[in-house]
């Protein structure tokens, strides 16, 4: 009984916590939002965009590729990675490069594969309508397998995560990743590897990824099988109290690219995705663990914290744990938590439209979600894909719409905002070019990617021997089709210059929320998601014991 009072007084913490903090933005939004003008339609349609999207990540595989391999521009890579390592058979290869150097980060990496998979997960139809569900599923496995690889996912006792293969140090004048250009297959220089003892936020992020993937596997129930274990051991990593320490602290080869900037977020994210994979309650109880939305600052939405990214989980989290509250509608225990999920989550939504002024927008129709900062498009598509998708979650259960304080706006806000958003990707921006590569007759050409940059004409370019392809003013001679550059700074100005990559440079965690975002928008296949799947492997709920501590 007294364990019981613990936490209803934990829970009634919470009720009045949420009434505080999001006072705030309850009276941003009560700034009487006006419904977004609709969004001039393009006239090439978003299956087109999504085809060329999903090439971006054939381009930045490393290891072998075999004889399906679609970039003719790309070959065997990274074959040595890890290579000295003596409790990884075969080494770390395969995985992904990250962006326009050939450097493995973990945890962006593991991101994309989730992102992949929710997409996948929710729109199943819409890929299989459009011919990409095979093409997509390859992707996914490519980079869930090499997840594998990086910890002993065997084992329910893990001791270190590989986090990164390659990379450099700032400034770093000796041969490297940043400092040689050179395409993945010439690499002739020493790529160290990363390990770490703790991290939480990686072992999180992983996690949820080999739990999404298992559901978009589960079709092949041994492979499924393999990856929720790998989810679960790694999720056991993540949650030793002995190792809470941010997995980049410290790291020169880490912080200043993906610092990440907590762990908590993580947490919630992991267990909602464990729970969809394994129906395991206990996961959702951590996940709506009242002490685990302090810890996060979940109901503390400071502007920044609305913004999704491959750092701050909290949005998606939330979204996640809006979909059980709304479809399964488990009651006690869980109900009263899933709930405020839900307010922030509104909220949230609220947040990037124009007239509640949380957020600036460029001249051209931007929200600039950065904060003015370069960049910005990952983040804009991010959550072109939460409003896409929180649209078809109420839709498909007959809601039609949502409050924005004292104002009722219909769902097709929310389509609005996010169709005006990927549109500006696409071409409808001050500069009439598109942000994606090969998409579109005006694109960038000299796109900040090395592998792109050079050409292969049987010529091995060394490492200082391949920047007169990095200076040259001439086009990029490969086209790295559906690459999403970094994007216009500041507010719409864009320079399509390769040797800036605050303008130029594309990565898999901006390009997986693009394709998340095209996907949704498709009207091949149907609208909406695809509602009961995701809970195949979920019971009944019913009222477990206390959660887990936070």
């Amino acid at each position: 009984m007294r364990q019981q009072n613990k936490y209803l007084c934990i829970l009634k913490w919470a009720f009045l916590s949420i009434l505080i903090v999001i006072g705030l933005p309850i009276t941003e939004a009560n700034s009487e939002p006006k419904h977004e003008p609709s969004p001039h339609p393009l006239p090439d349609n978003y299956a087109a965009a999504l085809h060329k999207a999903l090439l971006f990540f054939d381009a930045q595989k490393s290891g072998k590729l075999g004889k399906n391999n679609r970039i003719p521009w790309r070959g065997d890579s990274g074959l040595q990675d890890g290579s000295g390592l003596t409790d990884v058979n075969g080494g770390l290869v395969g995985g992904y490069y990250d962006a326009g150097d050939n450097a493995k980060f973990h945890f962006p990496m593991a991101y994309s594969v989730t992102m992949l998979s929710w997409s996948v997960i929710e729109y199943k139809h819409k890929y299989r309508a459009n011919g990409e569900y095979n093409h997509v599923r390859d992707l996914i496995k490519w980079g869930a397998d090499y997840l594998l690889l990086t910890f002993n996912s065997s084992s329910p006792k893990i001791n270190q995560i590989y986090s990164q293969v390659g990379g450099s140090r700032p400034g770093s004048t000796t041969p490297d990743d940043h400092f040689c250009w050179q395409r993945p297959e010439d690499m002739d220089y020493p790529r160290p590897v990363q390990t770490t003892t703790f991290g939480p936020d990686l072992a999180g992020e992983m996690a949820a990824a080999l739990a999404a993937t298992s559901i978009v596997f589960r079709d092949n129930h041994a492979y499924s099988k393999k990856l929720i274990k790998g989810a679960k051991n790694i999720f056991a990593f993540a949650r030793d109290p002995g190792r809470r320490a941010r997995y980049s602290r410290g790291n020169p080869f880490i912080e200043p690219y993906y610092n990440s900037t907590g762990y908590y977020d993580e947490y919630i994210w992991g267990a909602a995705w464990l729970f969809y994979a394994t129906g395991n309650s206990s996961y959702l109880s951590l996940a709506t663990n009242p002490g685990m939305a302090k810890n996060s600052r979940a109901f503390n939405m400071t502007s920044d914290l609305r913004v999704f990214s491959w750092d701050n989980k909290l949005p998606g989290a939330m979204l996640l744990l809006t979909r059980v509250g709304l479809f399964l509608k488990p009651g006690y225990p869980y109900e009263a938590m899933l709930n405020m999920h839900h307010n922030i989550t509104r909220l949230t939504m609220c947040s990037y439209l124009r007239s509640n002024k949380v957020f600036n927008w460029t001249r051209g129709g931007m929200v600039e979600l950065n904060r003015g900062r370069p960049q910005n498009l990952q983040y804009v598509a991010n959550a072109a894909f939460l409003a896409s998708v929180y649209a078809d979650y109420l839709n498909a259960t007959g809601i039609p719409g949502w409050f924005c304080g004292s104002t009722f706006l219909p769902l097709s806000v929310l389509k609005d905002f996010a169709t005006l958003q990927i549109n500006y990707i696409l071409g409808a921006n001050p500069l009439k070019t598109s942000y994606v590569v090969g998409y579109g007759t005006k694109f960038p050409r000299h796109v900040h990617h090395r592998g792109a940059s050079i050409p292969r004409d049987k010529t091995r370019y060394s490492c200082r021997g391949g920047w007169r392809w990095r200076d040259a003013s001439t086009p990029n001679p490969n086209i790295v089709t559906g690459a999403m550059v970094a994007g216009p700074y500041p507010a719409d100005e864009f320079k399509d210059v390769r040797t800036n990559q605050t303008y130029t440079e594309p990565t898999l965690a901006g390009n997986a929320g693009l394709v998340a975002a095209l996907v949704s928008l498709t009207t091949g296949g149907g609208v909406g998601v695809d509602k009961n799947s995701i809970f195949a492997g979920v019971p009944l709920l019913y009222p477990t014991s206390p959660p887990p501590p936070p």
